[in-house]
């Protein structure tokens, strides 16, 4: 396995997780808090799916899918204390583009070369990812990091132990 396949192979986890975790849920689901003031899964998914966005637009500009008009903007910052279904996608919506972006970003991976990986990474990520090869392993953390308050809303909603 060469670095390429390593970085790949760590999509596979958090795309597990995504899809068991949401699995049975319903767009009213999305909504739940695990605890008050802690962000619902709804802005959750819109969160990532924009981090993505802009991680495939930074490394390959003009790679990455377009996002849905105003999908941005109803995941920034100020929007995650909203409760209000209409602020938000349905689940169907999100998985949709969650599979177009995730598609395009192992693309990415398969696009950018190895021999750039210790390339400094573009200067809007240098903060926390100082080069490329961190800025193409931060998709599959970042989901991984979220994705782990989901069980915790599930067993709120009374669904058993996935995994």
């Amino acid at each position: 396995m060469n670095a390429r396949d390593a970085i790949k192979a760590s999509f596979n986890l958090p795309d597990m997780l995504v899809k068991g975790y949401l699995d049975g849920l319903t767009d009213a689901d999305l909504l739940v808090r695990p605890v008050p003031k802690s962000n619902h899964i709804a802005w959750q998914l819109g969160h990532l799916i924009t981090a993505d966005h802009q991680f495939i637009d930074g490394l390959c500009p003009g790679k990455a899918p377009a996002l849905p008009a105003g999908f941005a903007e109803k995941h920034k910052k100020e929007t995650a204390e909203s409760d209000n279904a209409k602020d938000f996608c349905t689940k169907d919506e999100y998985l949709k583009v969650y599979e177009q972006t995730r598609n395009a970003a192992l693309k990415m991976v398969d696009t950018v070369s190895e021999s750039d990986y210790d390339k400094p990474a573009p200067e809007k990520f240098r903060s926390y990812c100082p080069t490329v090869a961190s800025v193409l392993m931060m998709s599959p953390a970042h989901w991984l990091m979220h994705v782990g308050q989901w069980s915790v809303v599930r067993r709120k909603l009374g669904k058993p132990p996935l995994f």
